[in-house]
């Protein structure tokens, strides 16, 4: 007889349960804030290049355009970030954090570095240093 699949030695199961105890920690961390985490990530991305337009925010952050779409709306109507058609293409749009937004996610980065903390802390550092590195193989992320 056929034994099942052992899940528990499989990567993408593994990577889905990492993935799961990383969202947890997460809404632990930033609850309060009641940001989502791709929210997170789009707040940091304009911090780091404010007035980048909407396409290279969500290449940025790896998401698909419609999902980008809903996410900077949803932070639009919190008021946490402007959106302007660019003055040398209407159809591009370019974003900027209003001054709350920027409040809010210097706020949240302190929360973040936690949540990375806590969700290595069963490691050592040449293991933290050593799984980014092979994570960033697998994502195809070069180091």
């Amino acid at each position: 007889m056929a034994t099942s699949f052992d899940f528990s030695q499989e990567p993408g199961y593994l990577i889905r349960r990492a993935h799961q105890t990383s969202m947890a920690i997460f809404a632990e961390e930033l609850g309060e804030y009641e940001v989502t985490s791709l929210q997170f990530a789009i707040l940091q991305a304009l911090v780091d290049e404010p007035g980048a337009d909407q396409i290279t925010v969500a290449q940025r952050v790896a998401l698909d355009a419609a999902t980008s779409g809903s996410i900077i709306m949803r932070l639009e109507e919190r008021g946490w970030l402007r959106r302007e058609a660019s003055p040398s293409d209407k159809r591009r749009k370019l974003l900027w954090l209003t001054p709350v937004g920027e409040k809010m996610a210097m706020d949240m980065k302190k929360h973040a570095r936690k949540v990375q903390q806590r969700l290595l802390q069963a490691l050592s550092e040449q293991e933290r240093v050593q799984l980014v590195a092979l994570l960033k193989r697998v994502s195809g992320i070069e180091s």
